[in-house]
C-alpha cells in the first residue's frame, strides 16, 4: 500500500516531462530549417523566401529586379536581393550556404565547381564579348608593352582569366608584369590616382575608364575568337533545384522576358538597367552592345546551355589548373554535366506555345 501511495503522485509529474521534452525537440528542429522555408512538400513546395546574389552588369538581371518581375510571378514569396563586387564573392556566399541562385562568370563557376560547391547553372546572362577589356594608359599600345607594368583584375573572374590567357597567347609571361587584385570600384579610384597601368574590367567600370583617356588593347569577343569564350552566368544551388523546379522554372521565365525586352523595346530595357546602375538610358544602350543576349529558346540547344557552356567550363577550369590559379580540377563530367536545362527547355517550350 505504501509503494502504491508513492507511486501515483509520479504519474502526472511523468506525463508533464514527457510533454515538455516534445516541445524542446519541436523547437531544436525548428532551429535546423534551411535558410530558405517552403510551404507544401517536396518538389512541388513553394518557398517561402529565395536569396539572390546579383552584380552591376549591364544586363537582363536588373531588368527582373527593377521590374519587379519575380516578385510579381511569385507572390507569395519573399524576393530577395544582395549585391556583390565578382563572382568570387557569389562563390564565398555559395560556400557559405547563403545564397539560393547567383550571377557569376565563367571563369569563378569553374573554380567553384573544381572547389566542390554543389551548384549547377540554369540560365547564360550574356555571352561576353567587348563589354569586358583590357584598357591602358598613354603609352601602352600591345599587350607586349605590359612588361614591368602593373595591371589591375578582379581576383577569379573572368577578366582575371581572359587577362591570362591574352598575356600567354602574347607571349608575356604573368611574372613578368604585376597583376594586383581589385574590385570594379576600387580599379576605377587605382587608376585615377596613377596606381595602375592598366586594367582588365567590365562596364559601367570599363567606360569610366575609356573616358577618362584609357586606350583598349584588346577584349573579350577577340579573346573568345581564340577559344577563350566567357560568359556571366546564373547558378543556383542544387538543394534549390532539386526542391523547387517550378520555382526555378518561373525564375527563368523572367530572366527571359528580360532578354526579349532587350532585343524588343531596349529603350525600355535601357530605362530600368539604367536606375540600377545610375546610368543615362543612352549610356546602358551603348554598353549592353558589347554583351550578346539569348532567350531561352536559344539557350537550351547543343550550342550553349545544352552543351557548349559546359565544354568551356572544363577548358577554363583547365587552363586555371596548367596556369597555378587552382591546385586541381574535378572529373570532365562535374563540368560538362554543370548545366541545368529542364528549366529553359520547359521556358521555350511555353513560348513557343
Amino acid at each position: 500500500m505504501h509503494a502504491s501511495l508513492l507511486r501515483r503522485p509520479l504519474v502526472p509529474a511523468l506525463l508533464l516531462l514527457l510533454a515538455l521534452l516534445s516541445v524542446l525537440t519541436l523547437t531544436a528542429c525548428g532551429d535546423d530549417e534551411e535558410p530558405t522555408a517552403a510551404t507544401g512538400s517536396g518538389a512541388d513546395a513553394v518557398p517561402e523566401k529565395i536569396t539572390i546574389g546579383y552584380q552591376a552588369i549591364p544586363n537582363g538581371d536588373l531588368v527582373v529586379k527593377h521590374q519587379q518581375l519575380l516578385e510579381k510571378a511569385l507572390p507569395d514569396t519573399r524576393i530577395e536581393w544582395k549585391q556583390f563586387d565578382s563572382g568570387g564573392s557569389v562563390n564565398e556566399a555559395f560556400a557559405g550556404g547563403s545564397l539560393d541562385i547567383g550571377l557569376a562568370g565563367s571563369s569563378p563557376v569553374s573554380r567553384g565547381l573544381s572547389q566542390g560547391i554543389e551548384y549547377v547553372v540554369p540560365w547564360i546572362h550574356d555571352v561576353i564579348g567587348s563589354a569586358e577589356a583590357l584598357v591602358a594608359k598613354d603609352g601602352i599600345r600591345t599587350i607586349a608593352d605590359l612588361k614591368g607594368k602593373t595591371i589591375a583584375a578582379p581576383l577569379a573572374s573572368t577578366t582575371h582569366y581572359t587577362l591570362l590567357a591574352a598575356l600567354k597567347d602574347a607571349g608575356v609571361a604573368e611574372r613578368d608584369v604585376k597583376i594586383i587584385d581589385a574590385e570594379p570600384a576600387d580599379i576605377a579610384a587605382a587608376w585615377k590616382r596613377d596606381d595602375i597601368d592598366a586594367a582588365y574590367v567590365w562596364n559601367p567600370t570599363l567606360a569610366t575608364l575609356v573616358d577618362d583617356g584609357g586606350t583598349v588593347i584588346t577584349d573579350s569577343a577577340k579573346q573568345a575568337e581564340k577559344g577563350h569564350t566567357t560568359y556571366d552566368l546564373a547558378v543556383v544551388s542544387k538543394a534549390f533545384a532539386d526542391r523547387y523546379p517550378d520555382a526555378l522554372a518561373t525564375w527563368v521565365e523572367q530572366q527571359d522576358a528580360a532578354v526579349r525586352l532587350l532585343a524588343d523595346d531596349p529603350d525600355a530595357a535601357a530605362v530600368a538597367i539604367g536606375a540600377e546602375l545610375n546610368l543615362e538610358p543612352a549610356e546602358v544602350l551603348q554598353q549592353t552592345k558589347g554583351l550578346q543576349f539569348l532567350t531561352a529558346d536559344e539557350q537550351s540547344g547543343a550550342a550553349f546551355l545544352g552543351g557548349k557552356v559546359g565544354r568551356d567550363l572544363l577548358a577554363t577550369a583547365t587552363f586555371n589548373k596548367d596556369v597555378g590559379q587552382i591546385p586541381a580540377t574535378k572529373p570532365d563530367a562535374v563540368y560538362t554535366g554543370a548545366s541545368y536545362v529542364t528549366a529553359v527547355k520547359a521556358v521555350a517550350g511555353r513560348a513557343g506555345r
